[in-house]
């Protein structure tokens, strides 16, 4: 029998791995990018000023300088062979968005030029209604603005024999409200500053700005673009949504850290070349644990600029992967019985005098300042645990939480056993000294010194959502298609709000006559004991953890509905008005874009389970349920008694999973058309939820997995779990 299955496996042996040259790293790097030293050598003495006081101090860039810029940019990019340029900026839909626009024009009496001015550069005005908006554009108010972000260098994509000049840009309404992930991703950085110096000033008055890191990890997986093309469900949702697993998955766990097939390593190679000439600084690759499935990482950067370089190289990635025959599989949980793939993100803050701050210090004085801003992290999880599990929340990120590695939806934070000691050495004894113990545990002594406290003395506990690593915290619950942005706001933000109040805790302490370090001690001890439930350093997979953690009352919200509830509680909209992120209406408009994404999505794969199962699976079974039945007549016809058979057997066994495949899939049909008739947005998305996916999808490929193995392997039409996972 042909089809795309057999037509793509018949391919794949003919697929020769292209190996290109070999390119030394510091030769290549940033060669795309309109780095400091490009400015330095385009730009006037007086436009690069004004840019790197933007990028530094966020001061506001005028006019007649940024028609200098710009000209220093066109001129740049020309050398380069760029001839179009475009406004690079973020929307909602989860995407990279660009409308290009050639350097070329003509002059009022026809002569043609090639220019790029100031107001190109700073403005340009795509349809904001086409784009998610949550109701704050009607259709028939279109204007919307993507506005240059300096702190953030232009770079040129190559695409093909083409080159654009791509300028990282925010994206408002008309009426200013913020309609993508950067722009309340630069206010929440702004706003981490402002309050991380204050509190740092309390050990170091040369602090004067304090930038949060971000390295992130991204998992994928690869597969050959045959059978991709093949798979309607991979095409459409990024996810196989039947699939049986196949006799050996990762249970030899022979796949992780593994030898990288060549044609997979060719692919690595040449997707990380672009990635080194836009900046990315890649660092890593390497096999994950699952079959099929792959991981890279980055040095560490500034965090507005780490989530552009994660953004960009999902691009990247999607794009090379074409030149090789392959696809990449972003979704976090694109093979069901195996690990799903996350991004975790690794956070620490930096001041402008060198110092991780949450990297444990070589004197009193800096250990006392890790502790603080140690503790205020904890605290900040604690008390809006909520928010950061709403942030991480969709409809593909459901499928993998909880689930092979992956950390449960329950929000805690794991510090190790010596840090945890610590804590409660705190908690415990502020004003003793502590007695002396062994150099490899930890010494304090809270009244009058902290000295040095040991890096790398944690284990890694990886069913831990957010937990500590030495000098950083890894928020490990973010999925593998998710924009970094949105966690990063609101964790940068809840920080702000908790340093904030840290700073006034404190000063009222001094105000009473207390000394300045006696009232930091005595706040941290505050914050270790009203924050200390949310502390979890067991198997966050286990139901005993599950019980305890509904005992000390942490939320546990499964579902990404009733996830997002906590964006619009008051709670949320106090904090993030406070510190100036979002208003009001920009915080329910994305509630409502959220919601509306996840009603889309599982409403896309109900339509495709049943569009599959109608096509493709059930028409094989009922085409192999005929052969059996003739086989049986044959069988009666010749005297043979077939009533015992294993024939009869696999009969009875096929006809009964194409009735209760038949059955679940009218029944999907007809809970979607309920699901349809709901008005509210919040009640749809919980509906669809509930009455469509947790009540209808497994059943259904329960059933459809069934025929599977029952089916003549010639007659059963989609690539399977075992081609899909093992042949590249």
């Amino acid at each position: 029998m042909s089809s795309l299955r057999f037509e793509a496996l018949k391919k794949i042996n003919a697929q020769a791995a292209e190996v290109s040259a070999t390119t030394k790293v510091t030769a290549i790097f940033a060669e795309n990018v309109f780095t400091h030293a490009v400015a330095r050598q385009f730009l006037a003495d007086e436009a690069y000023k004004s840019l790197m006081a933007s990028v530094k101090n966020g001061q506001k860039i005028d006019r007649s300088m940024a028609n200098q810029i710009a000209n220093g940019v066109r001129a740049w990019a020309e050398s380069k062979g760029v001839t179009h340029f475009t406004h690079w900026f973020q929307p909602l839909t989860g995407t990279t968005a660009e409308k290009h626009d050639s350097f070329f024009t003509l002059k009022s009496d026809g002569t043609p030029i090639e220019t790029f001015d100031g107001d190109a550069l700073i403005q340009q005005e795509p349809d904001a209604s086409s784009f998610p908006n949550g109701g704050l554009r009607a259709t028939f108010e279109a204007r919307g603005y993507t506005a240059w972000d300096p702190s953030s260098p232009a770079f040129i994509m190559d695409i093909g024999t083409g080159k654009t000049l791509c300028i990282p840009t925010i994206f408002i309404s008309y009426t200013g409200e913020s309609l993508d992930y950067k722009a309340p991703l630069v206010k929440a950085l702004e706003a981490i500053n402002r309050a991380a110096v204050d509190v740092c000033n309390y050990f170091d008055k040369n602090v004067t700005r304090v930038t949060p890191t971000l390295g992130w990890e991204q998992e994928y997986f690869v597969v050959d673009e045959g059978l991709f093309n093949a798979r309607p469900d991979l095409m459409l949702c990024g996810r196989t949504v039947f699939g049986h697993s196949p006799a050996k998955g990762q249970q030899l766990e022979d796949h992780y850290f593994g030898s990288i097939p060549e044609r997979i390593y060719a692919f690595m190679r040449d997707y990380e070349q672009e990635s080194y000439r836009l900046g990315i600084p890649l660092r890593t690759r390497h096999n994950e644990v699952a079959p099929a499935q792959f991981e890279c990482a980055p040095i560490f950067e500034e965090c507005n600029i780490a989530v552009d370089h994660n953004t960009l190289l999902m691009d990247v990635m999607t794009r090379v992967a074409a030149r090789h025959g392959l696809r990449v599989l972003l979704h976090e949980k694109p093979f069901a019985g195996i690990n799903g793939s996350g991004k975790h993100n690794n956070w620490s803050l930096a001041t402008d005098t060198g110092v991780n701050l949450l990297a444990p210090g070589k004197t009193p004085k800096t250990n006392l300042m890790f502790l603080t801003f140690f503790v205020n992290t904890i605290k900040a999880v604690h008390d809006y645990a909520d928010l950061l599990r709403a942030s991480i929340a969709s409809a593909s990120n459901d499928f993998r939480l909880g689930a092979n590695e992956a950390p449960p939806a329950i929000i805690s934070v794991f510090v190790g056993q010596y840090l945890s000691k610590v804590l409660n050495d705190v908690k415990e004894r502020v004003g003793d000294k502590f007695d002396e113990q062994d150099e490899s545990m930890l010494k304090m002594d809270i009244h009058r010194s902290i000295p040095e406290l040991l890096q790398d003395n944690t284990d890694r506990n990886r069913t831990s959502p957010f937990a500590f690593t030495g000098n950083k915290f890894e928020f490990r619950a973010v999925g593998s298609t998710a924009n970094c942005a949105n966690p990063m706001t609101v964790l940068n933000t809840i920080m702000a709000e908790t340093l904030r109040q840290f700073k006034k805790d404190v000063d009222g302490l001094i105000e009473k006559g207390e000394k300045k370090e006696i009232a930091i001690l005595h706040t941290i001890r505050e914050y270790i004991v009203s924050s200390e439930r949310v502390l979890f350093e067991g198997d966050g997979y286990s139901e005993e953890w599950a019980k305890e953690a509904e005992r000390r009352g942490l939320p546990n919200v499964k579902t990404t509905p009733l996830a997002l509830d906590a964006m619009v509680t008051d709670k949320a909209l106090k904090l993030f008005e406070d510190n100036n992120i979002y208003t009001h209406a920009e915080l329910e408009a994305r509630h409502e874009i959220e919601l509306e994404k996840y009603i889309k999505k599982v409403q896309i794969e109900s339509r495709l389970m049943v569009e599959l199962a109608s096509t493709q699976i059930i028409p094989a079974a009922v085409r192999y349920q005929s052969s059996l039945i003739s086989n049986l007549r044959g069988l009666k016809e010749l005297g043979l008694d077939g009533s015992s058979s294993c024939t009869r057997s696999n009969l009875e066994k096929l006809t009964r999973h194409i009735e209760e495949a038949s059955k679940a899939v009218d029944a999907m049909v007809e809970a979607r058309k309920k699901c349809n008739n709901i008005a509210d947005t919040r009640e749809m998305a919980i509906a669809y939820c509930t009455e469509v996916k947790e009540a209808w999808f497994d059943k259904l490929r329960y059933h459809a997995d069934k025929l599977e193995q029952l089916v003549d392997d010639a007659e059963w039409t989609l690539p399977k779990y075992r081609e899909l996972l093992f042949i590249r």
